[in-house]
């Protein structure tokens, strides 16, 4: 079933064998037909993680290069909408040379060419491909097929690892592996047989249920790998290494480890500080993409609280998050006090009016109280509004987001503006890496430590520079440019004034990595630690 975390195994086996002196990358086969995230409803698919080429891509694109530790590309991410994309292309320019084109076998080979081409572009030694969905799924047949034909074209050269879950019934206390056999079935019926089983449940597999899995479902003992819930997911790669998962995929290529396993050391010491740490920080996000129905999700702001936790590690504490909706403050603007219980805020990136107004009564109140406060994309925005609107006294201050009627602080670049009229919305917004030149003697520069950094965008709207003269004036620091477009990157208040007001118009939280976490969340979480709650 989806949710079991395919895309965590699949970061924890790259991480492992990356520790073994293998050049290792990870690609994400989406079934859906959209070309690529960036339309999704985040509430519905989750965040949209965006690369250094600006490809909109899932979520477990971010899984997989905060594994690695190392960045992606569009060559790692491949949808429905894309392969079908480009076999359309290629028969509109007779490419197939007049052949009549079809389902099968074109679109698997289409796959197949896919992967290879990774391989070549980044001369890979291992590629891990993950298939998204549920093994049953009818919009799931295609790219099993490929998988197939892959096998039958490279048989020493492909490995099926097979990521199931086995429920324990709470009436019955037992942990069941008819879910398991069903789905090795399922793969079977589509002709691939796996040769590794990575069993998800809520606790550690034992060996009669292990013993069941290897008969009925055709698969030696050691081959059944026992993945139960932990804490921390970082915990995982561990998990695997003490069952012997790398040796035995690298047994099955015919491979032996390159290196002795160093990294997997930093590895563990993370792991450590994540277990053991020496106190707690409470941060409080506030947003709006995370309520459906009865349940708060997380998934929205994956790389947010991912970047939280690298930074939180990093100081050896535990960081408790909360999440607030920006909706309550608007109805009733005496709750705000409840952020005296945080030691830092979070205002992460959104679109849409929903919850703005209560957003910026937010940042207000963390400017006058002296709340650590990090604006991320949105964020920032909306802090160039509250400053604009109580300190330089602009009180039609807004984005045109937001309204046509008011002084536009945040507005469309020209070349934005022309794509919202032509209803062009999909990877059209400023995206993926742009450099910044950070001002000396900024919180930024210091958190940073050097003049020019790279850092990704996913937004439309930006800070007005027919503004920017009167925020500098009144006190807001504009210490990040993009130097060749001359936009606005950072905006901060002066440390004497404020233990850490700054928000960035670009993601932090896309280049955060849990071995080295990033500059401006490490120095958010110093602030906060800093402060005392209530």
């Amino acid at each position: 079933m989806s949710g079991i975390g395919k895309g965590i195994a699949t970061a924890s086996i790259g991480r492992i064998l990356k520790s073994k002196g293998f050049r290792v990358e990870s690609m994400k086969i989406d079934p859906y037909v959209n070309v690529d995230a960036g339309t999704m409803n985040p509430i519905e698919h989750g965040e949209v993680f965006v690369t250094d080429d600006g490809t909109e891509c899932d979520q477990d694109i971010g899984n997989y290069e905060r594994f690695l530790e190392q960045s992606l590309s569009t060559d790692n991410y491949l949808t429905t909408g894309r392969v079908y994309q480009a076999v359309i292309q290629r028969e509109r320019n007779l490419e197939y040379g007049g052949k009549c084109v079809e389902v099968v076998p074109h679109i698997p080979e289409e796959v197949i060419g896919r992967i290879k081409n990774l391989e070549q572009k980044t001369k890979a030694e291992i590629i891990l491909v993950e298939i998204g969905g549920t093994v049953g799924e009818y919009q799931n047949l295609l790219f099993l097929e490929a998988a197939r034909m892959l096998r039958l074209q490279n048989p020493n050269s492909v490995v099926f690892v097979l990521v199931s879950y086995l429920p324990t019934p709470q009436h019955l206390g037992e942990m069941k592996s008819k879910p398991t056999q069903y789905a090795v079935r399922s793969l079977n019926i589509a002709g691939i047989q796996p040769d590794i089983i990575i069993a998800r449940g809520s606790s550690t597999l034992d060996e009669p249920r292990k013993k069941k899995i290897s008969v009925f479902c055709n698969v030696n003992e050691k081959d059944v790998i026992s993945s139960p819930d932990v804490n921390s997911i970082y915990e995982v790669p561990l998990t695997y290494e003490e069952q012997g998962l790398s040796q035995r995929i690298l047994s099955r290529f015919g491979l032996k480890a390159k290196t002795t396993d160093m990294t997997m050391t930093a590895w563990k010491k993370l792991v450590y500080n994540i277990k053991n740490p020496k106190k707690e920080v409470q941060i409080g996000i506030v947003g709006k993409y995370f309520q459906s129905g009865n349940f708060t999700l997380m998934d929205s702001y994956i790389s947010v609280i991912e970047a939280i936790k690298h930074a939180a590690y990093f100081w050896q504490v535990k960081p408790v998050i909360t999440w607030l909706g920006s909706e309550a403050y608007e109805s009733n603007p005496k709750q705000l006090k409840e952020l005296n219980n945080f030691q830092g805020i979070i205002v992460p990136g959104g679109f849409g009016n929903r919850g703005i107004e209560g957003k910026i009564k937010a940042i207000e109140y963390c400017r006058k109280n002296k709340i650590p406060l990090f604006g991320l994309c949105l964020g920032l925005q909306l802090m160039v509004v509250e400053f604009s609107r109580n300190i330089c006294s602009v009180k039609a201050a807004n984005s045109s987001e937001f309204s046509n009627n008011c002084q536009k602080v945040i507005d469309l670049i020209p070349e934005q503006k022309r794509l919202m009229q032509e209803k062009r919305y999909g990877a059209t917004m400023r995206l993926g890496a742009y450099n910044c030149q950070l001002k000396q003697g900024t919180a930024a520069k210091q958190a940073y430590g050097q003049s020019m950094i790279s850092e990704r965008h996913r937004h439309r709207y930006e800070v007005n520079n027919d503004f920017r003269n009167l925020l500098q004036n009144r006190g807001l620091v504009i210490s990040g440019i993009n130097p060749e477009r001359d936009l606005v990157e950072i905006v901060e208040v002066p440390a004497s004034q404020h233990p850490f007001f700054l928000g960035s118009q670009f993601h932090p939280e896309f280049k955060s990595r849990p071995l080295s976490p990033h500059p401006l969340f490490k120095e958010f979480i110093r602030a906060a630690l800093k402060q005392k709650r209530g």
